[in-house]
Formats: structure tokens, sequence, C-alpha cells
């Protein structure tokens, strides 16, 4: 598999007609929703960049004044949509061809928000395949917090510090997302097995040059700072939001046994949130969670007509199929990471 796709093919394809899920895809595929929207996708990108351009104009208006932190709030939205957006082009819902599901995802990322595509699209393209798998799922990598207790157990350092309380941390520590995201693009230069190093690297520090220069050139040094914090402390927040409802809290799976086939893996790991359309915007469509991760490569706006399809079949399979309020997604996340670290709480001392 090209390391550079982020819908793997779906082992049960390749097990015949008569798996769960070929049967589910053959109904999606009747329905006709893995058609592409090309009128879509270009109001939606023209649209984004509308905005995108708008918030740097509104910037440069408001100039030297504190209401600029408005802005930094604004952007921070802009950016988060401009993600949602690089992630459907990483998923080839955009465009046909590769070549230009690429380009275009490196312009949004690393030009448009100084995200490493490269970087990003293989780590996600490995969490699609086994998504909440312990030792498969990059997501689940406890670099800062643990999201089991076998984590918990083997913890040294920082998870082991914040294991303790990281469910009361975890929010206040989704302003870190952005800054993490920044570094971990530039940190992935260093690898020569990214494809297309020289315009990754091109592109995120002409980002970064570019976004400093603005800040430093149209604000005092300290608002520019104060700017930054703002913009990007939001940014991480609202990217966090959008992410966390989507497995946290959702089974766990471990080991090379524990690999139930396609259709489970990804219906069991999911959940969906419910909403009306300010909902499908603010979560680029992710709220289909499940209907997502079982057709990656389906427009978004086709998500909701295929919910029905898809919950209505794991009904009839006898497949849990969890969708909940937005609320109701981050309690049950945050439950999960204190239930995760209670080894760490249990050993500490009194």
């Amino acid at each position: 598999m090209d390391s550079q796709t982020v819908h793997p093919p779906p082992p049960d394809i390749r097990q015949g007609a008569g798996s769960d899920f070929a049967r589910l895809s053959k109904k999606i595929a009747d329905a006709g929703l893995m058609g592409r929207r090309p009128g879509y996708y270009a109001a939606r990108i023209a649209a984004v960049t509308a905005l995108y351009v708008c918030g740097w104009i509104a910037f440069v208006l408001v100039g030297d004044s504190w209401w600029t932190l408005g802005v930094a709030a604004f952007l921070a939205v802009v950016f988060g949509q401009v993600a949602l957006l690089a992630h459907d082009v990483a998923h080839r819902q955009v465009f046909r061809l590769r070549k230009a599901s690429e380009r275009t995802g490196r312009i949004a990322g690393n030009a448009g928000i100084g995200m490493g595509y490269g970087w990003w699209q293989d780590k996600h393209t490995r969490h699609h395949a086994n998504p909440n798998h312990e030792e498969l799922d990059p997501d689940l990598i406890p670099d800062i917090l643990v999201w089991s207790q076998n984590q918990a157990h083997a913890a040294q350092g920082l998870p082991r510090l914040l294991g303790r309380f990281q469910a009361f941390l975890f929010f206040p520590l989704l302003t870190l997302e952005g800054f993490n995201l920044h570094l971990s693009g530039v940190k992935s230069l260093a690898d020569r097995s990214l494809k297309n190093r020289v315009a990754e690297g091109s592109l995120l520090f002409a980002h970064f040059a570019l976004y400093l220069g603005a800040l430093f050139l149209v604000l005092p040094p300290g608002m520019a700072i104060a700017f930054l914090v703002v913009h990007q402390c939001l940014f991480g927040v609202y990217l966090g939001s959008i992410f966390a409802p989507n497995h946290k809290g959702m089974p766990i799976l471990t080991g090379d046994d524990d690999r139930p086939d396609f259709l489970r893996r990804q219906v069991l790991t999911s959940r969906n949130v419910r909403g009306g359309w300010f909902t499908d915007v603010a979560l680029g469509g992710l709220n289909y969670q499940i209907e997502h991760h079982l057709f990656p490569s389906m427009p978004s706006p086709h998500l909701r007509r295929a919910q029905a399809i898809v919950r209505r079949h794991c009904q009839d399979l006898g497949v849990n199929y969890l969708e909940t309020s937005l609320i109701t997604s981050y309690r049950q996340a945050l439950a999960s990471l204190h239930q995760a670290g209670a080894p760490i709480r249990h050993a500490a001392p009194a």
C-alpha cells in the first residue's frame, strides 16, 4: 500500500462478496454515495479561502489594538477549517488524481497552517488501518498521556507524572496541540523516508517566516506574542475538540488476536456525534466518524445520508453502533482517561 494513501483497502473486500462489509459497500455504492462532489468542494474551498484572506486583512486593519486578539480567535477557527479541508483532500474525497491531492494538501497544510502534511498523512493512514489499537494506532502512543491501564502500569517520566490527573488536564493540554503539530512537522523533515522533503520543508518554513513576519511587523512585540499564544492555543483546542469525540473512550484493541474484521474494527472503535448542520460544519463531517472510517474516500456531504444505511446494517448484524451528543462524547472520553490513570493514582504515595 502506498504510504501516502489515507484509505487502506478494506480486508473484507478481499474476503469475497459475501463478507459483511462487502454487502454494506454494495448498498452504499447502489445509493450513489461514493460519487465525487466537485461543486460542493469548489464552494467549500472558495469559502474557506475567503475566510482565511479576510482574517488576515482584518488583522492588518485592526493593527495595534488589543481587539486584534479577537482576530486571533477568528483565525484559530479558520485554521481548523483549513485542517479539515486538508483532511478531506488527503482521503481523496476532493480530487481523483493523487498528485492533485498531494499538491493541494501541501498548500493547505504546510503553507496554509504550518502543519507537515506528509508526516500527518502517514500517521493518519496508520490510524485508519488500526483505530484504537494499543500497539498499532499512533494516536495511542503514550507520549504525554496514557490511554489504557496497561500503559499506566508501564508509564515513566511525564506520562506517569500527568497520569494521575490527566482527565482534568486533557483540555488545558490541548492548548499545546497547535505548537505540537508545527514541531512534529519540522522534526519529520529529518526522516529520509518522507516523500518530497524539499517541497514540504520549503512550504513549512515559508509559512513560519510569513506568519511571524506579519505578526512582528504589524504589532508591537508584546502584542505579537499575545496574538501568537491566543491564536495557536485556540487552534489546538479547536482541533482537539474535533478529534477527541471520535475514538477516545471507545474500546481499545490489543495484540494480534484482538483484531476483528474490517467492519467491526471500524464500527466498534468509533463514535458518532449527533447534531444538525452546525455540527456538520464545526466538526467537518467527522461527527459521522463510523461512516468515515468505513468509507474514508466518501465525500463528507454524503456521510449523513450514508448513516441511515450503515446504522441499519449494523443493527441487522447485531454490531453495536454508538452515537451520542457532543457533551456526552467528551464526558465518556474524560471518564476513560480517568480510568486509564487509575494504576498511577493507586501507586502514588499517600
